[in-house]
């Protein structure tokens, strides 16, 4: 985690990921939901099989976080995605590769 932004009312946004340790296994992965005829399903499934991450067991549901409470690159890729779309890619972390899902996004009001 790094730095909480400083201003008044930052962005927030609701994401679920996969978090795998290798390039292949997130494309694989990121072929199968892009194939799929219900993509959010299967990320899901997918999510809860083959994450790294603790949020595996609630099929890659990361909740809603506020903006600096994720490391940078998944940030920027968050704030990028338009949300309920299909992910066209994934990015790479300190922590693995990441496939993001963004359910929404809150604006400052």
């Amino acid at each position: 985690m790094r730095r909480l932004d400083k201003r008044r009312k930052p962005r927030k946004a609701h994401v679920r990921h996969i978090l795998v340790a290798s390039k292949p296994d997130a494309r694989e992965i990121l072929e199968m939901v892009r194939a799929s005829r219900k993509p959010l399903k299967v990320f899901k499934k997918l999510a809860k099989k083959y994450s790294n991450c603790s949020s595996a067991s609630k099929k890659g549901d990361l909740g809603e976080f506020v903006e600096g409470q994720m490391v940078q690159k998944f940030e920027d890729a968050v704030w990028a995605m338009e949300p309920e779309t299909v992910p066209e890619s994934y990015i790479k972390t300190q922590f693995g590769y990441d496939l993001i899902w963004v359910h929404e996004i809150i604006l400052p009001e």
